[in-house]
C-alpha cells in the first residue's frame, strides 16, 4: 500500500510539472456597437494556424500553449479583424478580455465590384467577370485591393481567368462545366446571404477541396452561423444599375434545434451608365437549418436570383469619336421607350439540402445534394433576304468609303471626304437601331413572313451534385480532408423565337443556302415557326463528371507542410434534335461519347521564423478536362469533336514572405504558372480566308468557326501588399503587382467553313459519310504575344482613417498598365500572306508594314482615385449607417479590354484597310466606367 501511494503520488507531481508548462489564453468578443456577444468568431493563432471559435457568450479559449509570445487574430464575416501580441505564461490563464469588433461596412462594395465586371460580359459568360471571384472576407491588403480597386480595369490575379479558381457553396463547386466559370448572377444582390466566406489563394490547401492555381472559394449558407437579427438597405449607384433593396432576418439557433435565414432583394435601372442598358433583378434566398442533436444536423438552402440586365456594344474608335464612349449600338426607341436587342435573361434557382454529421470530436462528414435547374438566354435580332439593322454595320460608317475606294471604283480621290462625311451626318442622324422601320418591313410583305425577327439563345440547364466531405484530426499534428463529387449536367441548347417583330411566321432556313443545305432540321423541312418556337439549332450536351481528394495536413513548432492529390472522370457526348442539312450525317442523335481521366498533385511547406514572419512556399501539377464548349466546336449544327483533344496541363507554384504583427502585417509574392494543351473555339465572319476556285460556289468569304488547340500560356510575377497602422485611428496601405503573361508556343488552328459542303460531290471530301468542312491552317504564330485584356503592373497606395466614434474615411490612389489588345490566331497563320484567289503567297511583301499590322495593340496606363466613408449611430436597439464611395474621381476615360475583328484576313486586305488611315475593320472595345458612386444606407434590428 505504501508502495502505491508513493507511485501515485510521483505520477501525480508529473502530471502537475507537465500541466505547469502549458499555458491558456481566453476573450470575450462583442460588437462595437451593442457590447453584445458575437458567436462563431475564429481566433487563430498566427504561427501554428491553431483556431478557437467563440460560444453563444463571444468567449473563445486557447489551452496547452507553449510558454511564449503569440500573434492571435480575431476575425468574421462582416467586422474589421484585429490582432493581438500575447505572452503566454506557463501555468496561467491570460485573459485579453473584451475584445470589440467594429461592422465593417466595405463589405458592401461587392456591389459596386459585381456591376462593374458585369457590365461588359460577352454571350457566353466570357472571362471579363473574374474578379468577381475575389469577393470575400479575407482582410489580406492585396487581396482587398485586387477587388475592390484594381477589379474596374479587369484585373486578373496572377493573369489567371476565373474558370482556374472554384467556386463553392456549402461545398459544392458552382463553376459550370460548359465554359468552367461560376455564374455570378446565380446569387446576385444577396450580399447578405453570402457573406460568410472562406478563401485560399493559389494551390494552398482548402478544407473543401482540391482546387486549382487560382484559389478557392467557399461560400457557407448553415442557417445557424449567421448573425441573428434583421438588417434592411437601400443602395443608389450610377453604374448597371440604379437602386437596390435589401432585407435579411437571421433567427440564430433556436433552443428548439431551428434555425432560419432569409433575405430578399431587388435592383433595377432605367438606364445604366452606358445608354440603352436597363436593368432588372429579384433575388430571394432561404436557408433552414434542423439540429438534430449534438451529432446530426439538416440544413435546406434554396436559392432564387432572377437576372434581365441590357448589354452594352464594343465599339471600334470611329464609333467612339462620332458617338461618345457611352454609345451602345444595340438600343432603339419603340413607342416612346428605349427598347434593347441583345437581354441577357439569367434564372437558374439552386435547391440544396446538406447533412452536418460529428461523428466524433475529431472528425465530421458534410454531405451534401444540390439541384440546378432554369434558363440563359441571350437576345439578338435575325434577318431573311434583307439588310443588317445594326447602326454600326461597316457599309454605314464613313470608314466604308474611305478605306474602301480611296483610289478606285465607285469613289476616287477628292470625292472619298465629301461621301464620308455625308455617311458621318447620315450615322449620327440615325445612330440607333430602328425598331420602326423593322416593324415596317415585316408588315409589308405579302406572305406574311418576318423579314426580322427577335429571338433569344437560350440554354436551359439542369445540374445534380453530390458529394460528401471527410474531415479528420488523426493526431494532435495530423488532420486530414477528403471527398468524393458526382455532378451530371443536361443541357438543352436551341433557339427561342420571342418576337416576330409585326410579321405572321418566319422561315426556319439559312437563305445563304439552297436546297436541303439551307434546312435546319431535315427531319421537317420548310417549317414555318412563330412565337416561342425552336428554330435554327436544337441540341443537348451531356456530362457525367466524378471527382475526389484527400489532403493531409501536418503541424509542428517550426514547420507545417500539407500533401494532397485528385482524381476526376469526365464523359461528354451530344445529342442532336435536328438534322442539319449541312450535316445530314453528322448532326442528328449522339455523337460519339469522349472521356477524359485526369491526376492531380500539390504540396506545400510553411517555415515559421518565429509568431510573426514565416516562409510559404505552395505547388501544384495537375490535369483537367478541357470544357465542354471547347470539345465541341461547331456544337449548333453538328456532332463533331475537336480531332485529338487531350486534357489541358496545369503547373503552379508560388513562394511568400508573411508578416503578421498587431501594427504591421505584410505578404510579398512570387509565382509561376504554366498551362499546356488549352483549346479555344471563336465565330466570326472573314475575307479572303479561302482559296477561290472560280467554281462560283466556294467563296474566299465565309462565317467560320475557328478552333485553336495545343495553347501554352505562362503566367509569372511578383504580388505585395503591406498595411501598416500608424496610429489607433490612422492606417496606410500598399499593394502591387507585376507579372508577364504570354503565350509560350505556336497552337494549331483549324477553321470550319460550313459553305465547303454545298460543293459539288467531287470538290469535297467526306468523313464517315459526312462532308469535312474544316481546313488545317496549321500553325498560329502566337509566341510570345501577350495574354489580353487584364494589366500586367497595377499598384496602389492608400490611407484610412477610423474614428473612435464610429466613422471612418479612406482614399486610395492607383495606377495600372501593360494591357493588351485580344489577337486574333487565324492573322497569324502562313494563309495571312497567301492570296486567296491563287492559293500562293503575295507578291512584293512588305516585311516593316506586315509587323506593324501583326502587332499588339497597347492600351495606354490609366490612373484611377477613389474615395470612400461611412459612419454608424446607435439609436435605442438599432444601429443606423451608410456607406459611400466614389470611384474613378477624376473622370479618366479608359478601355477595359478589345479584340482584333479578323474579317480581314489577309495581308492584302488588312493592308489596303489600315494604310487607309480610317480602317473599317479596326479593333473594337469596351470602356470601364467613368466617375462613378454608390451609396448604402442600413438599419440593423
Amino acid at each position: 500500500m505504501k508502495k502505491l501511494v508513493l507511485s501515485l503520488l510521483f505520477v501525480m507531481q508529473v502530471v502537475c510539472a507537465w500541466a505547469q508548462q502549458a499555458a491558456s489564453v481566453q476573450g470575450k468578443v462583442v460588437e462595437a456597437k451593442t457590447q453584445k456577444p458575437i458567436k462563431n468568431v475564429v481566433a487563430t493563432i498566427e504561427a501554428t494556424g491553431q483556431t478557437a471559435v467563440t460560444n453563444a457568450d463571444g468567449v473563445f479559449v486557447f489551452n496547452d500553449l507553449v510558454a511564449e509570445s503569440h500573434e492571435i487574430t480575431v476575425t468574421t464575416a462582416g467586422f474589421v479583424p484585429q490582432t493581438f501580441s500575447v505572452v503566454a505564461v506557463a501555468g496561467k490563464t491570460i485573459d485579453l478580455g473584451v475584445i470589440t469588433l467594429e461592422e465593417d461596412v466595405t463589405s458592401e462594395q461587392q456591389l459596386g465590384l459585381i456591376t462593374i465586371t458585369d457590365n461588359d460580359l460577352g454571350d457566353d459568360n466570357s472571362g471579363s467577370d473574374n474578379t468577381a471571384g475575389l469577393l470575400q472576407s479575407s482582410r489580406d491588403t492585396y487581396q482587398q485591393a485586387a477587388a475592390f480597386n484594381w477589379g474596374q480595369a479587369r484585373f486578373r490575379i496572377r493573369g489567371l481567368d476565373n474558370a482556374y479558381g472554384t467556386t463553392m457553396l456549402n461545398g459544392v463547386v458552382m463553376n459550370k462545366l460548359y465554359d468552367g466559370r461560376p455564374q455570378w448572377s446565380n446569387w446576385g444582390g444577396l450580399n447578405d446571404a453570402t457573406r460568410n466566406q472562406e478563401f485560399t489563394m493559389g494551390s494552398a490547401p482548402s478544407d473543401y477541396t482540391f482546387g486549382n492555381i487560382l484559389g478557392t472559394q467557399e461560400i457557407n449558407t448553415r442557417a445557424s452561423i449567421y448573425r441573428p437579427g434583421v438588417r434592411v438597405s437601400y443602395s443608389g449607384t450610377n453604374t448597371n444599375y440604379s437602386w437596390r433593396m435589401m432585407g435579411t432576418y437571421a433567427s440564430g439557433l433556436r433552443a428548439d434545434g431551428w434555425a432560419y435565414t432569409i433575405s430578399a432583394s431587388r435592383r433595377w435601372a432605367n438606364e445604366g451608365y452606358f445608354e440603352g442598358t436597363n436593368y432588372a433583378a429579384n433575388s430571394f434566398f432561404a436557408s433552414v437549418e434542423k439540429k438534430i442533436n449534438s451529432k446530426h444536423s439538416l440544413n435546406l438552402t434554396s436559392i432564387y436570383a432572377q437576372n434581365r440586365r441590357g448589354k452594352n456594344s464594343p465599339n471600334s474608335d470611329e464609333v467612339t469619336r462620332l458617338a461618345g464612349e457611352e454609345y451602345n449600338s444595340y438600343w432603339g426607341w419603340q413607342n416612346g421607350k428605349k427598347r434593347n436587342s441583345r437581354m441577357k435573361d439569367i434564372e437558374e434557382p439552386i435547391i440544396m439540402l446538406s447533412h452536418y454529421w460529428n461523428i466524433s470530436e475529431s472528425t465530421s462528414l458534410n454531405t451534401n445534394v444540390s439541384y440546378q435547374f432554369g434558363k440563359i438566354g441571350n437576345s439578338r435580332l435575325d434577318y431573311q433576304n434583307a439588310n443588317n439593322p445594326d447602326p454600326t454595320y461597316y457599309r454605314n460608317l464613313p470608314s466604308y468609303f474611305t478605306s474602301m475606294y480611296t483610289d478606285q471604283g465607285d469613289y476616287i480621290g477628292n470625292q472619298a471626304p465629301q461621301v464620308a462625311a455625308a455617311a458621318s451626318a447620315n450615322f449620327l442622324k440615325n445612330r440607333q437601331l430602328d425598331w420602326t422601320a423593322l416593324y415596317r418591313a415585316n408588315m409589308n410583305t405579302a406572305t406574311g413572313r418576318s423579314a426580322y425577327v427577335l429571338y433569344e439563345d437560350r440554354t436551359d440547364d439542369k445540374t445534380f451534385t453530390a458529394n460528401t466531405i471527410l474531415r479528420s484530426q488523426l493526431a494532435d499534428n495530423i488532420s486530414m480532408n477528403g471527398g468524393v463529387t458526382y455532378r451530371r449536367l443536361k443541357s438543352h441548347n436551341f433557339q427561342n423565337l420571342l418576337d416576330l417583330l409585326g410579321g405572321q411566321f418566319y422561315s426556319d432556313i439559312d437563305n445563304f443556302y439552297q436546297g436541303d443545305f439551307s434546312q435546319s432540321d431535315l427531319n421537317n423541312p420548310n417549317r414555318q415557326v412563330g412565337v416561342g418556337d425552336t428554330f435554327g439549332y436544337n441540341y443537348n450536351l451531356w456530362a457525367n463528371v466524378v471527382d475526389a481528394f484527400t489532403q493531409f495536413k501536418f503541424n509542428y513548432k517550426k514547420f507545417d507542410f500539407y500533401l494532397g492529390q485528385t482524381y476526376s472522370r469526365s464523359e461528354y457526348y451530344r445529342d442532336g434534335l435536328y438534322r442539319n442539312g449541312i450535316y445530314a450525317n453528322n448532326s442528328f442523335g449522339k455523337s460519339q461519347t469522349v472521356t477524359f481521366e485526369n491526376f492531380g498533385f500539390k504540396g506545400g511547406l510553411t517555415y515559421k521564423i518565429n509568431g510573426r514572419n514565416m516562409i510559404v512556399l505552395n505547388a501544384v501539377r495537375m490535369t483537367q478536362a478541357p470544357t465542354l464548349r471547347n470539345t465541341f466546336p461547331n456544337a449548333r449544327i453538328n456532332n463533331s469533336i475537336v480531332d485529338g483533344i487531350t486534357s489541358e496541363i496545369v503547373t503552379g507554384g508560388d513562394i511568400n514572405y508573411v508578416i503578421r504583427a498587431p501594427k504591421l502585417k505584410a505578404r510579398l509574392t512570387g509565382f509561376y504558372n504554366t498551362i499546356q494543351n488549352s483549346t479555344e473555339t471563336s465565330f466570326f465572319y472573314g475575307e479572303g480566308v479561302f482559296e477561290d476556285s472560280g467554281d462560283g460556289v466556294s467563296d474566299p468569304n465565309a462565317f467560320i468557326a475557328e478552333t485553336v488547340t495545343g495553347i501554352s500560356k505562362r503566367m509569372m510575377g511578383g504580388e505585395f501588399g503591406i498595411e501598416y497602422n500608424l496610429t489607433s485611428t490612422i492606417t496606410v496601405k500598399g499593394s502591387a503587382a507585376y507579372g508577364k503573361y504570354v503565350y509560350t508556343n505556336n497552337p494549331h488552328v483549324t477553321v470550319n467553313n460550313d459553305a465547303l459542303a454545298t460543293v459539288n460531290a467531287d470538290g469535297v471530301a467526306t468523313i464517315d459519310g459526312a462532308p469535312n468542312t474544316t481546313v488545317d491552317f496549321g500553325k498560329s504564330y502566337l509566341k510570345n504575344y501577350k495574354l489580353p485584356g487584364m494589366p500586367e503592373q497595377a499598384y496602389s497606395v492608400g490611407v484610412e482613417y477610423r474614428d473612435p466614434h464610429f466613422w471612418w474615411v479612406g482614399a486610395n490612389a492607383n495606377y495600372l498598365a501593360d494591357r493588351y489588345v485580344d489577337v486574333s490566331a487565324l492573322l497569324r497563320t502562313s494563309n495571312f500572306f497567301k492570296d486567296p484567289a491563287t492559293g500562293v503567297a503575295f507578291d512584293n511583301i512588305d516585311t516593316a508594314l506586315a509587323n506593324r499590322l501583326l502587332k499588339q495593340e497597347k492600351f495606354d496606363p490609366i490612373t484611377l482615385i477613389n474615395i470612400q466613408g461611412g459612419k454608424s449611430w446607435r439609436i435605442g436597439k438599432q444601429t443606423v449607417g451608410f456607406f459611400a464611395s466614389v470611384n474613378n474621381v477624376f473622370n479618366e476615360i479608359y478601355k477595359t479590354g478589345g479584340f482584333e475583328q479578323a474579317r480581314k484576313s489577309n495581308y492584302q486586305n488588312l493592308s489596303q484597310d489600315v494604310l487607309s488611315g480610317t480602317p473599317a475593320f479596326a479593333p473594337k472595345y469596351f470602356y470601364g466606367f467613368g466617375r462613378n458612386y454608390f451609396v448604402n444606407l442600413y438599419i440593423n434590428f
